[in-house]
């Protein structure tokens, strides 16, 4: 039986971290010599950009029947992410784990950090291969290529020296923006990373005005780091950090791009704005105690852009 989540947890005690994650405890790397189909099983939360990022890769590659997807109950509580039936996702059905630090534990009994998601099990070594959440895209990007459906090069070698650069950039500027604005431990540090984050977008918005994609006409691993940022930005983070200087909707480049992307479907299929919503509105206590969900923004990401035209 699925467990019966207790009420919603404190703050963790790296909140004041910029994501408040400490860093993987498996660092390792699957390579095109440990990749093949059927050995990999994905523990994955739709709320969680780093978990998005891995999936949106996997339905672009066409890796569905190569890599296998657990989703775990996007409301994690005091015990951590657990598996639970619901809308959009469900049970373990490969270990039938009732919390995700079950898989941590079988891997490591000595375990007692934070399991977190993004987690790769291994079926043939029956423990996690990886939960790097800085590295896991870009392998599944990768090192499946011999059994991909779709011939989808997003990390081409020529450009691998720059889109390493821009990704740290994403990293440190964008992705933990909201997170350094929202977990700031006072007004000066606040209103510093909220000018620093937007400092970024600004940046970004200036890159898409000559280009579809942040490398010209080919989407690649940082056009997809950086949707994950957007796509929860104005439905979380302008709101619940504090991140408002100005919504996505406002830049005309990074709207338009960012609802280019969602037109496709590796993109629109796993994002989920409800489970986005409620998973940080209602685990976030000590920012949002009354667990109050929003019901906006109203914000039509059907709508289509002009960004096929886009300069190359």
């Amino acid at each position: 039986m699925a467990p019966t989540p207790p009420p919603p947890t404190q703050p963790p005690a790296s909140a004041a971290k910029p994501t408040g994650r400490p860093g993987p405890a498996f660092p390792h790397r699957v390579t095109a010599a440990d990749a093949e189909p059927g050995r990999y099983h994905f523990y994955a939360a739709k709320p969680c950009p780093f978990c998005q990022r891995s999936m949106i890769i996997r339905e672009l590659k066409g890796l569905q029947d190569v890599i296998s997807v657990s989703v775990l109950d996007p409301m994690r509580d005091g015990r951590g992410w657990a598996f639970r039936e619901g809308p959009g996702y469900g049970l373990d059905e490969v270990n039938g784990f009732a919390l995700l630090r079950e898989a941590y534990e079988a891997s490591d009994p000595d375990f007692a950090g934070h399991a977190s998601a993004p987690a790769l099990w291994d079926r043939k070594e029956n423990r996690i291969a990886t939960n790097d959440f800085r590295t896991l895209d870009l392998d599944i990007a990768t090192s499946f290529d011999r059994w991909a459906r779709n011939d989808v090069d997003l990390y081409p070698e020529p450009l691998r020296p720059e889109i390493d650069e821009l990704n740290e950039f994403l990293f440190e500027r964008v992705h933990n923006g909201p997170y350094r604005c929202g977990f700031a431990p006072s007004q000066d540090a606040y209103e510093r990373e909220v000018r620093a984050l937007f400092e970024a977008l600004d940046e970004m918005e200036q890159r898409l005005a000559t280009r579809r994609y942040l490398f010209g006409a080919q989407l690649t691993v940082s056009d997809i780091r950086l949707f994950v940022t957007l796509v929860r930005f104005d439905a979380v983070y302008a709101t619940h950090f504090k991140a408002n200087l100005r919504r996505i909707t406002d830049y005309p480049n990074l709207w338009a791009y960012a609802r280019d992307l969602y037109q496709r479907p590796a993109f629109s299929s796993t994002t989920d704005f409800d489970q986005i919503k409620q998973h940080y509105f209602r685990t976030h206590t000590w920012i949002n105690p009354s667990q109050l969900v929003p019901l906006g923004p109203e914000a039509d990401w059907s709508e289509l852009g002009d960004r096929a035209h886009s300069a190359g």
